[in-house]
């Protein structure tokens, strides 16, 4: 795995503003902040590897839906095969139309509330026996509707 992180980092230096789609046996894998892009617009799951490196992949029976809707948003995106050293399958590049630091900045405060939200949900769930978990709840949905009045 620490191969395939160094080569990711390389070709990352090159193709900063691209989204970088790597092709590892049935699944491509996007890592870093291509990630959280991928997560973003698609649901995906993101995991974390050593050094703390965020991952996210979808099968490759998925890559016309992801390529479609790239394009449809204006993102570059690079295609690599892993058994072909990594060299480029497939290439769009947007040029100064390129929405990558657009949904980059999207997906970043997306996940950063997402977090906060679970933490939320799983605190209410482990205190749902709690006496206190109905005045905590009367308390969250007076808030929620105070802001719904605005």
């Amino acid at each position: 795995m620490k191969n395939v992180i160094g080569t990711i980092k390389v070709i990352k230096q090159i193709h900063k503003k691209d989204i970088v789609l790597i092709k590892i046996g049935k699944f491509y894998y996007t890592y870093g902040k291509d990630a959280y892009i991928l997560s973003y617009l698609f649901s995906y799951k993101m995991r974390t590897l050593e050094e703390q490196i965020k991952v996210c992949a979808f099968p490759v029976l998925a890559l016309n839906k992801i390529i479609s809707k790239l394009e449809k948003n204006k993102i570059n995106y690079i295609l690599v095969d892993k058994r072909n050293q990594y060299e480029v399958d497939k290439k769009e590049n947007y040029k100064n139309l390129n929405q990558y630091e657009k949904y980059l900045e999207k997906a970043i405060i997306y996940h950063k509330y997402n977090n906060k939200i679970e933490g939320i949900n799983q605190f209410l769930k482990e205190n749902i026996n709690n006496n206190d978990i109905e005045k905590i709840l009367r308390k969250m949905e007076d808030v929620i509707n105070e802001g719904r009045k605005i």
